[in-house]
């Protein structure tokens, strides 16, 4: 049988994924449990009420990699201009790893630079030989503490330090990106911890993505509750002390 992947999102023209202009691929599947997930439709525990749903952009549909590709292509143009290309999302693109692997083989046989935004939570056989297919990681990082992680994730992060640093040791491009979110890692407290620790695993870029209310309706639309409602939104210009705990350390750092 033809390998396929399920996905719920080919997103065209994306500029926040990665550098130059880009086609973002949204894979459906992620054993997190983010309580501001902007795409709870891709979370496992979700799936069976998003599976029931007649649109694509919550159940999502089996793709080649033929038939993604197909779209990739079309923006070649566009990847040329601006030294842009493919990103793999999610969702978590490491629980379809064999499908996102046989993907950036096909883009890279096209001169298709590739990207994989991910939490990096996996066992480690399964990142090291998924890392050897990306050129740019876009590692989430969410918190320092093993303990707050899992109680606001749903899982430990000791294998995401593991394949961060394992990253890193490869020479492969990584940007640390953090969620700045409300009650879980926005006090410069934590800010000066994950700052540490990203030093100390070799980390050099890093981008701020301050919390936004953008996928709120997805919650309503999926008849769960959301548990960040009435959260007050992040903006960039609130958040100087923020980001200078990072400059701080040497850390190339600037918001998303």
């Amino acid at each position: 049988m033809e390998l396929t992947g399920r996905l719920f999102n080919i997103q065209k023209f994306s500029i926040n994924d990665g550098p130059g202009i880009r086609t973002t691929v949204f894979f459906k599947g992620c054993p997190l449990q983010c309580r501001w997930c902007s795409n709870p439709e891709s979370q496992n525990r979700y799936a069976s009420i998003a599976d029931a749903m007649e649109d694509e952009t919550y159940c999502g549909r089996e793709y080649t990699v033929e038939e993604v590709m197909a779209e990739v292509r079309k923006d070649l143009p566009f990847y040329e201009m601006s030294d842009g290309g493919m990103t793999l999302s999610g969702g978590e693109v490491l629980q379809q790893a064999e499908f996102a692997m046989a993907l950036a083989d096909a883009a890279h046989a096209e001169g298709i630079h590739v990207a994989a935004e991910t939490t990096g939570y996996a066992a480690a056989e399964r990142f090291d030989a998924f890392m050897e297919h990306i050129d740019l990681f876009l590692f989430d990082f969410k918190h320092c503490s093993s303990e707050i992680h899992r109680a606001h994730t749903g899982v430990p992060n000791e294998p995401i330090l593991r394949n961060l640093q394992a990253a890193v040791q490869a020479g492969k491009h990584v940007i640390a990106r953090i969620p700045v979110i409300p009650r879980f890692n926005s006090s410069l407290s934590f800010a000066e911890a994950m700052a540490a620790k990203l030093t100390e695993l070799g980390v050099r870029e890093v981008h701020l993505l301050p919390f936004h209310q953008f996928g709120e309706k997805k919650y309503e639309q999926l008849g769960v509750s959301y548990e960040m409602a009435g959260a007050k939104q992040l903006h960039a210009d609130v958040l100087g002390k923020y980001l200078q705990v990072y400059l701080d350390h040497g850390l190339d750092c600037s918001f998303k």
